[in-house]
């Protein structure tokens, strides 16, 4: 019987999902590194103004989707090989999925409730 959760980004999209997340994260990276290289934010309304424009919500919720979809395929793989007795691979993976969405939600909480 397959683990619930197992089905999804399995095989090739698994390893798509790794990839072009993590190109996206040092992408993104590397766009806040030049961002305040170039225009150095100095206090926390010059942060919060930053941080309320629409194109940076987009991507940082682009960002955190990334991450936590890599970190699901990576976690999940490594409970699907280390965690042997099933009922054990099922509580973790459960146990996962449930932190991961609880991140999301709190994500998508947080930029929702940032002012323009």
């Amino acid at each position: 019987m397959k683990l619930p959760g197992t089905r999804f980004f399995t095989g090739l999209a698994a390893w798509w999902v790794q990839r072009l997340s993590a190109v996206y994260m040092l992408a993104f990276l590397i766009f806040l590194l030049a961002t305040f290289a170039l225009d150095p934010v100095h206090d926390y309304a010059q942060w919060h103004e930053w941080v309320g424009r629409p194109s940076i919500k987009v991507a940082l919720a682009t960002l955190f989707a990334a991450l936590l979809s890599h970190m699901w395929v990576g976690l999940r793989d490594v409970l699907l090989d280390y965690a042997k007795p099933q009922a054990l691979q099922r509580l973790l993976l459960v146990t996962v999925g449930c932190g991961l969405m609880a991140i999301a939600i709190a994500v998508v909480w947080i930029l929702v409730s940032i002012p323009r």
